[in-house]
């Protein structure tokens, strides 16, 4: 079933040795009773696989985080979920002793015995515990019982509780899986997510599992371009799944000194990919990466799949069983070319991988589902052939002298330039225009010690070219790193509530060049 390399020993877990070991720890788990609700933070190890397969065997919701939660997120998470169960890793363990006291089974997963704490339990030796005891059947759970309970990652504001049900994903990725990620039974797939987000249970989870295909794991301390491509060069990945953020790094690298022999498919989900670096990719890699693009709250919304004509920047046709449209103030339906407000039509039929609405929230679940629609807060337009593309967040959008810019199209301009490793674009304050324009930059290694006025002059030159000239940034900061959740999407929000806040510096370390030429 998978592959595990964690830079120092590699494991290979066959799918009887998951079934095996999720039933034990399923029978474990159920004796007494099994927990209602159990917070997972782990990294990625085959434990996390385990864990995940045992809730759904013994009818336990699985909500997985990030293991950068901090003692206080924990502490929400806990608090609004009310998950009886927490399943993390010693050093997490070590920062949550206090909080989690009122938690009835506190769960430690690791090899090292003296890791273990007073209070809690050692994951090794609660399997060891029912080795060999009958397993307990699997639970019949219902169609609509939740399996998985995810908090968004909050690219917008402060985290919601998404609830997945046995068929939101058992069924509704299906599609996900035929018509986007196309594995086979002897792919070998490598997703490129932390187990925090919804992607992991999408690409790591669900879909490889129900392709009978292996999923690969490549547990390091941080991100590295290139010890990844390295790993493709050496292991047989064949279908590649990561984050914008991820491509924009590889790109960065000699890609024609890592012939990625075995690789046969790649896509992106996350946020809209740049066209650039989709370019570069192709050129050096002769691979295509193909577009996907969904919410904690769905399945595959929309995606390029095999077989269709590529569109740079496009993130591809709504998938089977989503009927996606485009809609003004007015909940009025749009014609091509024209932006509004992306959302699912449920006049036709209720998507099955769509969620029901957010968990004890009715306000939100009511401003999400109105009028016999879904909204799904991003704005969008389509062009004649039925292909969507991406504008920005709602909030994201800048309206600048009555002119309204998208984000994204001023961030793929840049990433045209090669001083641009990265960028974000958001709205900045402005007396005479209500708000401009303004670009957070991280520069490639080759331009940082470059003079920054010319940088800026030539950044904003090369954009006024490639776009209309009232979109160029009228302000330009270069920054060391951007704000991002954990599955990787830039935290436009940060950025923007900083400079509307009067803040002239990014804290997480700036050049101190900022200017806004133009006029």
């Amino acid at each position: 079933m998978g592959s595990h390399k964690d830079g120092q020993k590699e494991t290979i877990v066959s799918y009887s040795d998951l079934l095996l070991q999720a039933k034990t720890l399923a029978t474990a788990l159920r004796d007494p009773q099994p927990p209602k609700c159990a917070l997972v933070l782990l990294p990625k190890v085959p434990a996390w696989w385990v864990v995940n397969v045992a809730g759904s065997w013994c009818g336990t919701i699985v909500s997985c985080g990030t293991t950068m939660l901090t003692p206080r997120d924990v502490a929400h998470r806990l608090s609004k979920c009310e998950a009886d169960c927490i399943i993390c890793t010693p050093e997490l363990a070590a920062s949550l002793d206090e909080i989690t006291k009122s938690v009835p089974l506190r769960i430690i997963v690791s090899d090292n015995q003296e890791d273990i704490r007073a209070g809690w339990i050692c994951y090794n030796e609660l399997l060891e515990s029912c080795r060999g005891r009958s397993a307990q059947p699997c639970v019949a759970t219902r169609a609509d019982d939740i399996a998985q309970l995810f908090f968004t990652s909050g690219t917008t504001g402060k985290p919601k509780m998404v609830p997945h049900t046995q068929a939101t994903y058992g069924i509704g990725h299906i599609g996900t899986m035929r018509y986007w990620l196309d594995p086979r039974e002897e792919d070998m797939i490598w997703n490129i997510s932390d187990t925090g987000w919804a992607k992991a249970a999408w690409s790591s989870l669900y879909i490889p599992l129900m392709a009978g295909a292996t999923a690969f794991i490549h547990q390091k301390p941080r991100f590295d371009a290139k010890e990844t491509l390295r790993a493709l060069c050496e292991y047989p990945v064949t279908v590649l799944c990561a984050p914008p953020t991820v491509y924009r790094a590889l790109v960065q690298c000699q890609l024609s000194q890592f012939p990625l022999r075995a690789l046969r498919h790649c896509v992106s989900a996350g946020e809209p990919l740049n066209p650039e670096v989709m370019h570069t990719w192709t050129k050096n890699t002769g691979l295509q990466i193909y577009e996907g693009f969904g919410q904690t709250e769905t399945t595959l919304l929309c995606g390029v799949r095999k077989g269709m004509k590529l569109k740079f920047g496009s993130m591809g046709k709504p998938a089977p069983g989503y009927n996606l449209k485009v809609l003004n103030e007015q909940q009025q339906e749009l014609p091509p070319y024209h932006e509004g407000k992306l959302a699912v039509s449920l006049k036709q039929g209720y998507p099955i991988g769509l969620f029901k609405g957010y968990l004890w929230d009715e306000q939100r679940t009511s401003e999400a589902f109105r009028d016999g629609y879904y909204f799904t807060g991003d704005r969008a337009y389509y062009d004649d052939d039925g292909y969507f593309w991406f504008v920005g967040r709602a909030d994201d959008v800048i309206i600048s002298s009555g002119y309204r810019i998208g984000p994204f199209e001023v961030e793929s301009c840049l990433q045209e330039h090669p001083a641009v490793a990265e960028s974000a674009v958001v709205s900045s304050p402005d007396e005479l225009r209500g708000e401009v324009v303004k670009a957070f930059v991280v520069l490639a290694e080759d331009f940082k010690h470059q003079q920054a006025e010319t940088l800026i002059a030539d950044l904003q030159n090369h954009v006024k070219t490639a776009t209309a000239p009232y979109k160029y940034p009228r302000k330009i900061e270069f920054v060391d790193s951007l704000p991002k959740t954990v599955s990787g999407k830039i935290r436009r929000i940060e950025l923007r509530a900083k400079e509307w806040a009067g803040l002239t510096e990014y804290s997480s370390g700036s050049s101190g060049s900022s200017s806004n030429h133009g006029g």
